[in-house]
């Protein structure tokens, strides 16, 4: 029987990783990742409104962190962190402006993957600068093959990393709660 994450362990250990070792995921690991960005649930139940890239290719991974790096601060430095894998998250934008619920469930789907790599002992990253900058290079954007209509609007990185999770202390009152 597979064994399943113990949520609340997961959550607390999670934090953001930034060293990768070069290797990349299993192919079995980015099958359960993807599957758990399938049940992530998205504003009005419209899966179709939604698209993952994944991205191993060396080249296009350079390439968006060029477009990146131009866009903010012009080094070329490495703002996917040298992960092998990078995941974006697409919304069909309907010939319009994206939506609060579009940005939340575009997000809600990153964490959900983020989680599931956190499970897998995987290093991952919230990748949201580096999608912002990608968005201003239509020429990158383009090599992307998106469906017709959608934005980028956020990704993870990941890939295996030397980095441990392990239980972190937790501030209970870092956010502000009112309680009515």
């Amino acid at each position: 029987m597979e064994a399943f994450m113990d949520t609340l362990t997961t959550i607390n250990q999670r934090h953001a990783i930034r060293n990768y070792t070069g290797a990349k995921p299993t192919t079995e690991q980015l099958k359960q990742i993807l599957t758990a960005a399938e049940s992530a649930p998205v504003a009005m139940g419209q899966f179709e409104r939604y698209h993952l890239t994944v991205i191993e290719d060396p080249d296009t991974l350079a390439a968006i962190n060029t477009a990146a790096a131009a866009a903010f601060h012009g080094d070329g430095g490495p703002m996917l962190y040298g992960a092998p894998v990078f995941v974006l998250v697409s919304v069909d934008a309907n010939g319009g402006e994206l939506s609060n619920a579009d940005y939340s469930s575009a997000a809600i789907i990153a964490h959900t993957m983020a989680l599931a790599a956190t499970d897998l002992g995987l290093g991952t990253c919230y990748i949201w600068g580096a999608v912002a900058g990608l968005v201003q290079s239509p020429d990158t954007v383009a090599q992307l093959q998106l469906p017709a209509g959608f934005v980028p609007t956020c990704g993870i990185t990941l890939g295996p990393t030397t980095e441990q999770y392990a239980p972190r202390p937790v501030d209970e009152h870092r956010i502000g709660v009112t309680q009515l």
